[in-house]
């Protein structure tokens, strides 16, 4: 594994490489995690530099110390908001999967102790959430007379219902893993300590698969929440036929009959 790492008061983001997944960790401890501007530029950047890289298939979202995140540091990134700013960089891959360019790899994220506000943003923006049992979360924007901006409402509105999303919204009290749990926030809930451990268990399995038919199977689900699933339907056989020209699908074939793990290329 290498890694990129720099310590200052206003916090990094850290990236590390282990095969071919991306680690891109928050690190800040000393501050709970909490978001610089910095910080918030070397997020997009990261995740600019993670799509961009052939060899890397899934990427794990993940905290140094013993929280996610408690947010973003308000007196610099409030100035952002008042001028309608997205929180990461303009015309980069977003890491909150909201405007373009869009995500084409897909993402496992981490999360233990507090992850408030913009960290529930980030974790609902991945494709599978792991939470270590001492998570504890709140999506509490209204109570600094702000809204959640970068696909909080929606994203929980999706998964939870329209009154348990208001239940938590418009109160802005906080809840556990077990309650994100139910409400379909997160996907696994583990013993603290160990969800680092699964998540990188999930990523390496989605390493493993077709990055092509990954990529397609995530556009799609995309298409399908933003456009309707009858549009989603449209891309079924075109798309289909589209990736049965790839080399992946060749050997996806071969493997089937010769009844072996198949090695798949990205092409």
């Amino acid at each position: 594994m290498t890694a990129q790492s720099v310590n200052n008061s206003d916090g990094e983001i850290t990236v590390s490489h282990k095969g071919p997944i991306t680690l891109i960790g928050i690190n800040r401890p000393a501050k709970l995690n909490g978001f610089s501007g910095k910080m918030a530029t070397e997020l997009g950047e990261a995740f600019e530099n993670f799509e961009n890289d052939a060899n890397a298939r899934v990427a794990v979202v993940w905290a140094h110390g013993k929280h996610f995140t408690a947010g973003v540091q308000l007196d610099q990134i409030g100035k952002w908001f008042a001028e309608g700013k997205h929180f990461a960089p303009e015309g980069i891959a977003d890491p909150f999967d909201l405007f373009a360019p869009l995500r084409n790899k897909p993402v496992v994220a981490s999360v233990q102790g507090i992850c408030f506000t913009i960290g529930i943003e980030l974790m609902l923006a991945a494709d599978i959430v792991v939470a270590a049992d001492d998570a504890n979360f709140g999506q509490i924007e209204v109570s600094r007379g702000i809204f959640a901006n970068h696909g909080g409402i929606i994203r929980i509105l999706e998964r939870a219902g329209w009154g348990n999303t208001m239940r938590y919204l418009l109160t802005g009290d906080f809840f556990d893993a077990a309650e994100a749990y139910r409400l379909g926030l997160v996907q696994e809930v583990v013993p603290v300590g160990q969800q680092m451990d699964r998540a990188m268990e999930l990523a390496e399995k989605i390493a493993a698969q077709a990055p092509l038919a990954v990529a397609e199977t995530r556009r799609i689900a995309r298409k399908a929440q933003r456009d309707g699933w009858l549009a989603a339907i449209d891309d079924f056989g075109p798309k289909q036929a589209d990736i049965m020209k790839t080399e992946d699908a060749a050997e996806g074939l071969k493997s089937f009959a010769e009844k072996r793990d198949g090695v798949f290329k990205g092409r």
